[in-house]
């Protein structure tokens, strides 16, 4: 059994942007400045300015918002790192999972960089813009989620969970009007409230498989390292300790569902009794603690929740 004091970093995935994220830690550290310097050279544009300044409806960009989440996740983690702190174990919801990697040492944050621009234009090109939709059902069970889809999707037809995010949360995938239609009759079967997602594509569903099909030919052309912690995929929600595990997992990761709930109920497992949130935002950290309320989670973006961790930590 491992020891019951172990560190996870959890790294979030796209809805978590923002404009400004990462300024204040550029400012003052330069490890995460670097890390912004390094990102601009490698995509070719600056997304520092792209981040800091937006403006916001080109940081919504699906192609932008992806490498953007991974740059302000690396950079604090290399800054934690600096300062002793690091993880005995990582996970990451959705693209996250590339942020895990690099901070797992599975991928170099320049492949990282290369594979979450292909990943959101393949993800946006694989489906036409108002084809696909994604609602969040609240109140049912993910088993009662998926006989909603079933009652809401007609035969020719894609509508399938894509997110089991925990504490009453599944995020649904698909066509437009099978999203609507299952919106409709949630409350009927008994959802607290359903609600469309302001996203560009329908994610983690059938509907991306032109996408994962894609990005599978730019995996295979990675180096994958075995990773030095072990890593929490997405997809079965177990963890991993071999590249190749890590490259199929992220190839299957595009069309299947996140399992955000299990994935967190194998920290215990693990010995993981702290969580931290690393990157923008603070979304992970509402939901790991509904999922399990005995772990210590705490998050970091910015220098305040900076010191709050060391503090925290000692």
């Amino acid at each position: 059994m491992p020891p019951a004091s172990r560190i996870a970093f959890a790294f979030p995935g796209q809805g978590s942007q923002k404009v400004g994220m990462g300024r204040d830690l550029a400012l003052a550290r330069r490890t995460v400045s670097e890390t912004f310097e390094e990102a601009d050279r490698v995509l070719g544009f600056s997304l520092s300015a792209l981040c800091w300044e937006g403006p916001e409806a080109d940081l919504a960009l699906t192609v932008n918002t992806q490498p953007a989440l991974l740059t302000v996740a690396t950079a604090i983690a290399r800054l934690l790192g600096e300062q002793g702190i690091r993880p005995d174990l990582v996970l990451g919801h959705s693209l996250g999972e590339y942020s895990a990697q690099v901070e797992a040492g599975g991928l170099t944050f320049a492949d990282a960089l290369g594979l979450v621009r292909a990943r959101g234009r393949y993800m946006q090109e694989a489906v036409p813009v108002g084809k696909g939709a994604m609602a969040a059902v609240v109140g049912l069970s993910a088993a009662e989620v998926e006989a909603l889809c079933d009652e809401a999707r007609l035969p020719d037809e894609v509508l399938s969970p894509a997110n089991y995010n925990g504490a009453g949360q599944v995020v649904i995938a698909g066509h437009a009007a099978s999203v609507e239609r299952a919106i409709e009759t949630a409350p009927r079967r008994g959802a607290r409230r359903a609600l469309r997602l302001p996203v560009s594509a329908p994610f983690h569903c059938a509907l991306m498989r032109p996408a994962e099909e894609r990005l599978a030919r730019d995996l295979e052309k990675v180096r994958f390292a075995e990773p030095r912690v072990p890593l929490i995929t997405n997809v079965d929600a177990r963890a991993i300790t071999r590249a190749a595990e890590g490259r199929e997992a992220l190839r299957r990761q595009v069309s299947a569902p996140v399992r955000w709930e299990e994935s967190v109920r194998r920290l215990r497992e693990q010995g993981v009794s702290t969580v931290v949130e690393v990157g923008a935002g603070r979304v992970l950290s509402g939901l790991i603690r509904r999922i399990d309320e005995s772990l210590q989670v705490y998050a970091v973006e910015d220098e305040k929740s900076l010191k709050a961790l060391r503090d925290a930590l000692g």
